[in-house]
């Protein structure tokens, strides 16, 4: 059974940094996509980050240049730098493991999330 365990959610103030952590348990083969997605209160999940098996990485317009995820094969874990934090960046963070295809932003891609960790970044 896979599992991912993310963390390291908590409370900042704007402009501010959190680094969000996932990790993978369980599977037979290596996802092919990890990414992080995040669901702000009352709104659609969003696609934030996504890294491939090559460690090729894509972004939302919306982190662009304020997140980093990464990926450390040997710990099997995924992630995510978050640096200026903004109000508009809290929710809640999910990371997902998907065999498929990869940078797409789709949340049917993913098979498996992790549970989730709350970040609120306050004014």
């Amino acid at each position: 059974q896979v599992q991912l365990v993310d963390s390291g959610g908590g409370s900042v103030q704007s402009g501010g940094s959190l680094r969000l952590s996932c990790v993978v348990s369980g599977y037979r083969n290596s996802p092919y996509c990890m990414a992080w997605f995040r669901q702000p209160p009352g709104k659609e999940r969003e696609g934030l980050a996504s890294i491939d098996g090559v460690g090729s990485a894509t972004y939302a317009d919306s982190v662009k240049g304020r997140f980093t995820i990464s990926q450390d094969n040997a710990k099997s874990a995924l992630y995510l730098q978050m640096n200026n934090l903004k109000p508009e960046d809290t929710a809640t963070y999910y990371c997902a493991a998907g065999w498929r295809r990869c940078h797409y932003f789709s949340s049917g891609d993913y098979y498996y999330w992790g549970q989730g960790t709350q970040v609120t970044v306050s004014s």
